[in-house]
């Protein structure tokens, strides 16, 4: 059954003189009561009206799909009067042109109360979806709100329930027009207005991404949507959302501001990251070599990525040579080298130096070049002294040999036949 509380037909008690008894108020043909199912079987549904006998519903009465197997003995239903045969005769009841009436009344209260109602979708067809009030409903195609629907389709919706607003009722016609989008609208109003009472900066909350744009991304927070800025998705830098997050991506955030005057909510995702510029110090000291990738170009200079955040290279310290454009000596994706020259971890800033990298290597280069030629230049020396000394150790101890023309006695030897 669809519909809200009608006004029924019920018992009076009155007093008798001889003792109590019931008084019935006479049953009339369309009237909707309240009765107490109290048999059935196959024959239909016996249900006790408060008359002074009970009435049937025939089986083909109880509903649209003329079924008795939604009810038990002890249900409490609404039906209709179709016949009353006689002061105490039968009594031929109606479920199901009592719940198609109660929908009807419930469709035109909707209608001049603007009230919102939820009903299945049970058919696409041209033009909009059919859905079930208790009777026919139409939806155009220009009052669905699509944005729910994957694949922005018109056939994801049968089978759902969804909220409507009454637009049209034209009972001798049969028909009613509704509008899913207004009261999507309606509905997205009072969650937002009860969701910006309640949220507070600095709280941290869940919520669904909905739409990646190329500043930022809106997630819904279930009731209305925030904005999380590019800017405020990591500790380093990023070209687009889609690097960090994924539509439908389930989150969460930090509150970053609340606009309750204009309904705005700005979110933050790092802060519930670790921010790595609180233990910087750890790893990083003025005078480092570090190696990393330069990711952004900007007029003042590069952005290098050094693991969780980024360094910052001034053009005038990207090179030993004066350096007019950026692009001129690095362009993004390049592995480069630099010396860490300044940390201020309070305003989230690393500065670098090429410039600075490459004095210090010649520096290195220099001071070494020169050790080596201090250190050839000791060597040379002592070479030189120590094969000077053995020479001379050498000539000392050397005797000349005796003259082989010399006899034992020193005297010369006289050649024979002279």
């Amino acid at each position: 059954m669809i519909g809200d509380q009608t006004t029924h037909q019920s018992l009076t008690i009155v007093d008798d003189p001889g003792g109590l008894a019931e008084k019935v108020s006479p049953l009339t043909e369309r009237q909707i009561v309240q009765g107490t199912v109290v048999r059935v079987d196959n024959e239909g549904v016996l249900v006790d009206v408060g008359a002074k006998s009970e009435g049937l519903i025939p089986s083909a009465e109880m509903s649209r799909e003329g079924s008795a197997a939604d009810v038990a003995v002890g249900d409490r239903i609404d039906v209709m009067v179709v016949r009353v045969e006689g002061e105490e005769g039968n009594i031929t009841l109606s479920k199901r042109r009592a719940d198609f009436e109660m929908a009807w009344r419930r469709v035109q209260n909707a209608h001049q109360s603007s009230k919102i109602l939820h009903a299945m979708v049970v058919d696409k067809v041209k033009g909009g979806l059919v859905v079930d009030l208790g009777m026919r409903g139409f939806v155009p195609g220009s009052h669905v709100d699509l944005s729910q629907a994957k694949g922005r389709r018109f056939e994801w919706f049968v089978g759902q329930s969804i909220p409507l607003k009454v637009l049209e009722v034209d009972r001798p016609k049969g028909r009613v027009i509704l509008s899913h989008r207004l009261a999507v609208e309606e509905e997205r109003q009072t969650r937002k207005g009860e969701l910006l009472a309640t949220l507070q900066e600095g709280m941290v909350v869940e919520g669904t991404v909905k739409r990646l744009t190329d500043f930022g991304a809106f997630v819904d927070l279930g009731g209305t949507d925030g904005l999380l800025p590019i800017s405020e998705m990591s500790w380093t830098y990023i070209k687009h959302p889609s690097e960090v997050i994924r539509r439908n991506q389930r989150l969460k955030i930090t509150v970053l501001r609340v606009d309750r005057e204009a309904g705005r909510i700005s979110l933050g995702l790092k802060q519930i990251l670790d921010d790595p510029w609180q233990k910087v110090g750890e790893h990083f000291r003025v005078g480092d070599a570090v190696k990393g990738k330069v990711v952004r170009l900007v007029s003042s200079g590069a952005f290098v990525r050094l693991g969780d955040l980024d360094g910052f290279l001034p053009i005038a310290e990207a090179a030993e040579k004066r350096v007019n454009k950026i692009e001129d000596v690095l362009k993004i994706g390049d592995a480069i080298e630099a010396m860490v020259a300044e940390i201020r971890p309070d305003e989230r800033r690393m500065q670098l130096s090429v410039r600075k990298m490459e004095r210090e290597r010649e520096r290195k280069r220099v001071k070494e070049v020169l050790r080596q030629q201090e250190e050839e230049s000791r060597i040379t020396i002592g070479d030189i002294a120590g094969a000077l000394l053995q020479q001379a150790v050498a000539s000392a101890s050397v005797k000349p040999p005796a003259p082989e023309t010399a006899d034992r006695d020193g005297e010369e030897e006289v050649p024979s036949g002279s």
